[in-house]
């Protein structure tokens, strides 16, 4: 039946940045499919342990500053000593700073290709290595953006670094999938998450975004449940390098 195939009981997902918001939401997700989670945070994500933990599934909290290299091999150690394996990769962590491009800063340029592309490509490498180790292939999901697509405003860095994320994710399909991995990426649109606290507080911002999606609606953290899943399942194994817009019809407009 194919509603089997997207049941991940006894798999672990490794999710990173999921105390709120988007990871959170498809960490409860992923859950309620049946994965165990291994959640990698700057904090303590009581809430989403706390989530998780209700549903029967165990959660493995590991804290860590995404953004140092050096810490990913540890992090995936820790998953395995802990589960036996990892299954899937969710590469959620990311940050974003607002600045006219006239004016943008070197730090904020760094700090944002620092998590959003660099500690992606290689905390991909790491996992993608314990996959091939396990001989039985994988899933990675990277998180890109509707600037993946599209150039934004007073957001370099972060159009900059999205921008990448479906590049690399393309270039990884290519090159893993002969080791049986899928990678692919979702690109949220505007969600209602601490991202996008600054454009909701402004009314007509906010009112110019609603006005273009077809939805007419901010996107909320259950709206990724379902392409999480199915992205982690084996009902997506003969999709792989591609990008999937969750984004309430924007960029049908």
């Amino acid at each position: 039946m194919i509603l089997n195939s997207f049941n991940l009981q006894g798999k672990v997902a490794l999710i990173t940045g999921c105390d709120t918001g988007l990871g959170q939401g498809m960490a409860i997700g992923l859950a309620q499919a049946g994965c165990d989670i291994v959640g990698v945070n700057i904090v303590e994500p009581k809430e989403t342990i706390e989530k998780v933990t209700a549903l029967g599934r165990r959660f493995l909290s590991l804290t860590a500053d995404m953004s140092n290299i050096a810490g990913h091999a540890a992090l995936v150690e820790k998953a395995v000593a802990e589960f036996g394996h990892v299954d899937i990769l969710v590469n959620n962590a990311g940050i974003i700073r607002r600045e006219d491009a006239i004016d943008f800063s070197e730090k904020n340029w760094d700090d944002v290709m620092n998590l959003n592309i660099k500690s992606v490509f290689f905390m991909s490498q790491t996992v993608a290595r314990q996959f091939i180790k396990q001989g039985k292939g994988g899933k990675i999901i990277n998180i890109a953006s509707m600037l993946s697509f599209q150039g934004g405003i007073r957001v370099p860095s972060y159009t900059a670094s999205k921008s990448a994320v479906m590049g690399v994710t393309r270039l990884l399909a290519n090159e893993w999938a002969k080791h049986g991995i899928n990678v692919n990426a979702i690109a949220p649109g505007y969600m209602a998450t601490n991202n996008t606290q600054q454009l909701r507080a402004d009314e007509e911002r906010s009112k110019e975004i609603l006005d273009r999606i077809p939805a007419g609606r901010w996107g909320l953290p259950q709206d990724l449940m379902g392409p999480a899943v199915f992205l982690a399942s084996s009902a997506s194994d003969y999709i792989n390098g591609y990008t999937i817009a969750v984004d309430g019809g924007w960029l049908a407009r």
